[in-house]
């Protein structure tokens, strides 16, 4: 028999749907049956590709002498992280005070009320029975003990940012020497032999690289974008990113960027779209255009929904193993390639008894096509088509196997993300594909997961069905992805949109204290009320739902002549500003916005018949402290007014603080401007 998950949308629910345990969704009725029944709750978190959460799955929830103990001891939980964020965050948050490493699946045991006392990750089946019987124990006969521990961690819960950090209101201090500070507190921690930061398992972090690339247009630091690319090209040559199909893992297991953990995330390939555009724009490496290529092809192929939207994930597994779909044994691949095995063999550097675990072989590199090619002594045209021919036979192999799990829930706030990433890349490439993707996901998702008798989004979509109230990383995200598509096209109604979500966020999502900071809670006042309601800071695999916001705010003011728009954003930004100075590496979106703010933007208005192909030409280069404004006529937004052709001639005019230089007709007269 089906528990009460069968009825939800979530995949990583609905896994659990036939579980013996009793498990229920977040939900008004399992905390009321907690409080009625006066039993402690067990909050179980974690997310369809979550490997060691189907370990713990199978170890423990699929068994009927574990799920006996569970159900007569506690009202059991399930959340799907990616589902419910903001539950995630807080309960993250208590299990990290309570001094224990934080990571999925999270399971967090609470007080009737919701408050929690105790919390562990993944255990196998033998310690999780005795930790339920410990609980439980503790819960009877020690009651009073975990109720004040329980009172102690929502007290830490609801502490504001500037208690728990100690920040103040100040205004930003723009200065190219604190800017300076940001990047050696970066560049410290970097690995400047493999390149990513200086640890074990190694993450993508866009927002590290991105604030390098921003930081060396305002310096030119050589040994800044020497970072980058040796960054972005290990990682593109390596393990972590799908060498036939495309796309990236979440992370490298090692400090190599050989073994992934391969399950596929929409939200890291949303922004390493963005990151290699920008990359490609700058240094114009051939490898980087054929990794936003080849990464758009994987998520168009096996990601893109038939409504327009992105599903979410690719699980790890597939038939009950870990990364098998991606891997081949040696034997595998000399059936296939034939007499191509052994300088395939050569560059992806495969052994015999295959270079991974149980014989297989993962696809990674570290030398370049033209090293390569210099040393086979092939034409690069010629390594070229060897390593399509061979490609194409592998995935024709591997496309007979069977497939990792899809979880196929739409979130908004990873398709604002990946809107960002497609329109970035159609600005810097030109592809027609690119921008008809980028359009269709945003129909989609204006018209799919944004209530138009409110003005809110929804978080999530699925089968039809949009359901909880959106969260401000879905916001954010998918403002920043408008503003990017505006720019993409100078299609005003796309700007609009963008600034009616703004509009809702300062409604909705500011402190009602006139006395508190200006940034913004993670939750609308119009959503459900937890323990706490909290405040996100911290830059991480996905930058921080203020930092974004506070980059929107400040484009957005600039592109409509809001003043107001800009000053809040120096507010947020002057409020975090020691912090970020302090931890660097862990605000970069923070950092990258301190970075636009050292010098003045410029405003660029593009006016008459040839606006497209002007703004194709300055896309085209990497110059990432500016906003582009256009129109084939006329136009009634603010850089535009009043504003034309110059005999007959497109006319481009840059302004600075709002104040504009003589138009010029030329892309070239343009940069002689700029620079």
């Amino acid at each position: 028999m089906p528990n009460q998950l069968i009825n939800e949308t979530s995949p990583y629910l609905l896994q659990h749907a036939h579980n013996p345990v009793d498990w229920y969704p977040w939900s008004e009725e399992a905390l009321n049956r907690a409080i009625t029944e006066d039993k402690p709750i067990l909050v179980s978190i974690g997310y369809s590709a979550c490997h060691w959460c189907h370990v713990m799955e199978r170890e423990s929830f699929e068994k009927e002498e574990v799920a006996r103990v569970m159900n007569e001891k506690f009202v059991c939980i399930k959340v799907d992280r990616e589902e419910r964020p903001d539950v995630d965050a807080i309960y993250m948050d208590a299990v990290q005070a309570m001094g224990v490493q934080g990571g999925w699946p999270l399971n967090v045991f609470l007080m009737p009320d919701a408050k929690p006392f105790y919390g562990v990750t993944y255990l196998p089946q033998k310690n999780w029975v005795n930790l339920l019987s410990s609980i439980r124990d503790a819960y009877e006969e020690h009651r009073p003990d975990l109720e004040q521990s329980a009172e102690g961690f929502a007290r830490e819960l609801n502490l504001t940012d500037a208690d728990r950090y100690g920040l103040t209101q100040s205004d930003p201090l723009y200065s190219p020497e604190t800017l300076d500070v940001l990047y050696r507190k970066v560049a410290v921690k970097a690995d400047d032999e493999k390149g990513g930061m200086r640890r074990a398992p190694k993450f993508p972090m866009p927002s590290i690289w991105r604030f390098l690339l921003r930081y060396y247009d305002v310096t030119g630091n050589d040994a800044a974008l020497h970072q980058v690319r040796l960054t972005l090209d290990r990682m593109a040559l390596g393990g972590i990113y799908d060498q036939l199909g495309g796309g990236f893992a979440r992370y490298s297991t090692d400090g190599d960027w050989f073994a992934p953990h391969f399950e596929k995330m929409l939200y890291d390939n949303g922004q390493l779209l963005t990151l290699y555009a920008e990359g490609y724009s700058l240094t114009k490496s051939p490898l980087y255009r054929h990794v936003v290529y080849q990464t758009i092809a994987f998520a168009q192929r096996e990601l893109l929904s038939p409504e327009g939207g992105f599903y979410s994930a690719l699980d790890a597994d597939s038939e009950g193993v870990e990364g098998k779909f991606y891997t081949f044994t040696t034997p595998e691949l000399q059936a296939i390639l034939g007499d191509d095995y052994d300088w395939f063999a050569d560059l992806y550097n495969l052994t015999d008894e295959g270079n991974w675990e149980h014989g297989r072989n993962i696809l990674h590199r570290t030398e370049s096509d033209d090293s390569f090619a210099e040393r086979m002594s092939w034409e690069l045209a010629d390594l070229n088509v060897r390593l399509d021919a061979s490609h194409t036979r592998l995935m024709r192999v591997r496309d007979e196997r069977i497939r990792p799990g899809l979880d196929d829930k739409i979130l908004c706030s990873w398709n604002g993300l990946m809107l960002k990433g497609l329109a970035t890349a159609y600005r810097v490439f030109g592809e027609p594909e690119f921008l008809a993707l980028a359009l269709r996901l945003a129909y989609f998702l204006l018209k799919n997961m944004h209530d138009s008798r409110n003005g809110r989004l929804w978080h999530t979509y699925k089968n039809g069905r949009a359901r909880q109230t959106g969260f401000l990383d879905d916001y954010a995200a998918v403002i920043d992805g408008l503003i990017a598509l505006y720019q993409a096209t100078f299609t005003e109604s796309w700007l609009s949109e963008a600034d009616r979500l703004t509009q809702y966020v300062l409604t909705n999502f500011a402190d009602s204290d006139p006395s508190a900071d200006d940034l913004l809670y993670f939750t609308d006042k119009n959503g459900e009320e937890l323990i706490a309601r909290r405040k996100e800071l911290f830059d991480n695999v996905i930058p921080a739902s203020n930092s974004i916001m506070a980059e929107n705010l400040y484009a957005l003011s600039l592109l409509l002549e809001r003043p107001a728009y800009a000053e809040r954003a120096d507010r947020m930004l002057g409020r975090v500003q020691p912090l970020v100075q302090q931890n660097a590496d862990y605000l970069t979106n923070w950092a990258s916005l301190f970075a636009l703010r050292v010098r003045p933007t410029a405003e660029i208005a593009i006016v008459g018949p040839g606006a497209e192909q002007l703004r194709t030409e300055l896309d085209a280069e990497f110059y990432p402290n500016k906003v582009l404004c256009g129109t084939t006529e006329k136009s009634d937004l603010p850089l535009l007014q009043q504003r034309g052709a110059i005999g007959g001639k497109t006319a481009v005019y840059v302004c600075y603080n709002r104040a504009c230089q003589l138009p010029v007709t030329s892309v070239a007269e343009v940069w002689q401007l700029l620079r």
